[in-house]
């Protein structure tokens, strides 16, 4: 059998300088980190800073490297291999704006198929999982086997999503924060495996091969694997919504004890019309989950802009105020914070807070922490927003009609399919570097790989709380 390779990325001019070995004494795997940087950049920045959150580093340079010296030592001890894995990193400018920005992007750096010891034939393998299926290095020792890019102007720049900096602690407690040990774990999660190597915008095979992952990948309306499709089919499949699946053995057995019953709104009264039946809600990363009993109350809306919506970012008056107390306060997307806006009806007496997207999409969740908010809160959509509106207009100053109760569905895990496998992300509108290559975003408790990092996160990569390493198992790892 003849080894067979391709390189996914684009190798760096210069020489990479081996930095460090991030793992423990005891790890499954050894990884080590390249840097990618020129002095004076990315891990070479000098600026200085005070330690933080267990992280001794005085420089930003040195903090940045310890920050991902501890997610490497996280996956190192989580997987296995005798094959020394090398992570090509550097912290370089990034697409970004005042309002959004791209934190980072990993990949394998190679794939390889046909190599000895590769389970199924005629398959793409990513570099660091052929190397240990192999039992031998499959790239040249000069060449890491992922590639790791992360955002080196976020929060540092007015132009660059001011105040939402990258938390370098190793700690958790990042608040508001971004995270970055959650967003390296994220990263590197990619370029060990958690991904396909087949554009799945076009549907196209690289070589006319799957990948690995492609062998798990079932579509759940057909029950035809993407490995075995067509490429019309898969590119229908990637765009979708909720009809693609991971069937690989080992995570099936653990969506059970690891995602939770799926939240629904359930709307009903005699003012309801036909706006009245359930509807799906996207979870807030604070606040309590929703259970059984429902919370329940008239939905009242917020109303404290020249053109009718409600942004509830700043104490509510006082007739909003005596809409909204024991009642269910329904309020717009924008201007602030989900957590500012919650507290504000929560401060007014509301006993739950719903928020219509001001923008069409999918429904998803609330971001955001803060530990004195105790009322739910769920994200609607912007079409749901308008019916509710609609049938609100009618409302008195303390009550509406429409009733809200916001709960579980018992009979549902939230982002499975009906045979309770996990559903992969395909949103509607194909989008590049995210479709496919997640979990979707409808698991509940979020998932360390889904296309965003959720404030959430405990950085735990196994089962009870996360579905990443039983993926990984299917795989190979």
């Amino acid at each position: 059998m003849s080894t067979h390779k391709l390189s996914t990325l684009q190798h760096a001019a210069a020489a990479l300088a081996l930095l460090c070995v991030a793992c423990a004494a005891q790890a499954g795997a050894t990884i080590t980190i390249v840097n990618g940087n020129a002095p004076g950049e990315g891990f070479n920045d000098p600026t200085p800073l005070a330690p933080v959150g267990g992280n001794a580093g005085t420089t930003l340079g040195q903090q940045r490297l310890i920050a991902f010296q501890h997610a490497a030592d996280i996956w190192a001890s989580t997987i296995n291999s005798s094959v020394p894995i090398r992570v090509g990193a550097s912290f370089v400018p990034l697409s970004c704006t005042e309002s959004s920005a791209v934190l980072g992007s990993a990949g394998a750096n190679d794939i390889f198929a046909d190599f000895p010891g590769a389970p199924k034939p005629n398959t793409w393998y990513p570099s660091a999982l052929a190397s240990k299926l192999a039992g031998m290095d499959q790239a040249s020792p000069d060449e890491p086997h992922i590639r790791a890019r992360f955002n080196s102007r976020l929060g540092l720049f007015p132009d660059c999503l001011p105040g939402s900096s990258f938390y370098l602690g190793l700690d958790n407690k990042h608040g508001d924060l971004i995270d970055l040990v959650s967003v390296l774990l994220h990263e590197m999660g990619h370029g060990l495996g958690f991904q396909t190597f087949t554009d799945a915008e076009t549907g196209e095979q690289v070589e006319n091969k799957p990948s690995v992952w492609d062998h798990f990948l079932i579509d759940n309306r057909s029950n035809k694997l993407w490995a075995n499709m067509s490429n019309a089919e898969r590119k229908a499949s990637a765009v979708s919504g909720d009809g693609l699946s991971w069937n690989g053995a080992n995570v099936r057995s653990a969506v059970p004890f690891v995602l939770a019953p799926q939240s629904r709104m359930a709307v009903s009264g005699a003012a309801a019309g036909e706006a009245s039946g359930n509807y799906e809600v996207g979870d807030a990363s604070f606040g309590p989950a929703l259970g059984e009993p429902a919370v329940s109350g008239q939905l009242m809306p917020v109303v404290d802009q020249e053109n009718g919506s409600g942004l509830a970012c700043a104490p509510l008056s006082e007739a909003n105020a005596l809409a909204v107390k024991g009642n269910v306060a329904l309020v717009d997307r924008g201007a602030c914070g989900f957590t500012v806006k919650a507290k504000n009806v929560q401060d007014a007496g509301a006993r739950a807070m719903v928020v219509a997207d001001n923008a069409p999409g999918a429904v998803t969740g609330l971001g955001g922490s803060d530990g004195t908010i105790v009322i739910p809160a769920v994200r609607i959509t912007q079409q749901a927003g308008v019916l509710l509106k609609a049938k609100l207009a009618s409302r008195s100053p303390t009550a509406s009609g429409v009733v809200a109760s916001l709960g579980i569905n018992p009979d549902r895990l939230a982002g499975a399919d009906q045979a309770n496998r996990i559903l992969l992300y395909t949103p509607s509108e194909f989008s590049r570097g995210s479709s496919v290559s997640h979990y979707s975003t409808d698991a509940k408790a979020n998932q360390l790989m889904e296309p965003a990092i959720n404030g959430d996160l405990t950085r735990e990569l196994k089962p009870p709380r996360d579905l990443s390493y039983p993926l990984f198992i299917d795989i190979g790892w």
